[in-house]
């Protein structure tokens, strides 16, 4: 099955559901839409049981691409939310657990994509980061919510202000990784995950995953209102646009403040 630029294969009871926009899978709000459409769709097979996220190239995803169409930053629906953010809550409010495939860089908006996932596997070859500061910008994607309640308030605060980028042992070694393998075992690893759980009664997994994620999609409603808020301010100052150069040219940013 095909969603896009998303790629839908189902086996043993397990869906992995592929990001296909090789080498580093930058996204727009059409692949995040396209993407809660293949995780709706596996949620209405009762064939599947769980799911692998998982993705081509050399990055999972490397965040939102800036270089070329309008910013996913400047879309609005006309009511004050951003569509990218009302898809990426779907991600989050889909019924059947996943596993996140981690094989390499989870950047900015990649790496809220990379905790959307009940489970990650990773290898020490993969990064993680939330860049945000030093694009100019507050974080997005639930990240407030999503990565304090991971890896605590006091980490997820240092990977924020500092945009520090943590290899996949440290990751691991902080939980925000479940599972630690090496590079070319790293979706093995993580359809394995899943065959285990989709072993189990469907209807009792489910319900605890529910039971689990109560008030989640409420709270990252919020949440993401909050942050698109924030970056709607952001996206129009001097910081913002001297971030985006200075990562795009691969230097530190010369900042003002303004």
């Amino acid at each position: 099955m095909q969603f896009g630029d998303i790629n839908v294969t189902l086996k043993n009871h397990v869906a992995i559901v592929e990001i296909q926009r090789p080498p580093y899978n930058f996204f727009d709000v059409e692949l995040i839409e396209s993407l809660a459409d293949a995780f709706d769709a596996m949620d209405a097979e009762d064939d599947c049981r769980a799911l692998v996220l998982a993705a081509q190239g050399k990055a999972f995803c490397a965040g939102a691409n800036f270089s070329s169409g309008p910013s996913v930053l400047e879309q609005s629906d006309g009511k004050g939310r951003n569509p990218l953010y009302i898809a990426a809550v779907r991600l989050f409010s889909n019924k059947k657990p996943v596993v996140g495939a981690i094989h390499g860089a989870a950047i900015g908006g990649g790496l809220g994509l990379a905790l959307a996932p009940d489970f990650r596997v990773t290898c020490p070859e993969a990064s993680f980061a939330a860049n945000f500061s030093k694009l100019g910008f507050h974080p997005g994607f639930g990240l407030t919510h999503t990565l304090p309640a991971i890896i605590g308030q006091q980490r997820a605060a240092l990977m924020f202000y500092t945009g520090r980028r943590i290899k996949g042992n440290q990751a691991y070694d902080w939980g925000l990784a479940d599972i630690l393998t090496s590079a070319d075992q790293v979706r093995t690893e993580a359809v394995a995950l899943a065959e285990e759980i989709a072993g189990n009664a469907p209807l009792a997994v489910m319900s605890v995953r529910a039971t689990m994620r109560q008030g989640l999609t409420e709270m990252l409603t919020a949440v993401t209102d909050h942050e698109a808020s924030e970056q709607d301010w952001q996206r129009l100052t001097d910081d913002f646009k001297e971030g985006v150069a200075s990562v795009a040219e691969r230097r530190a940013g010369i900042f003002q403040g303004k």
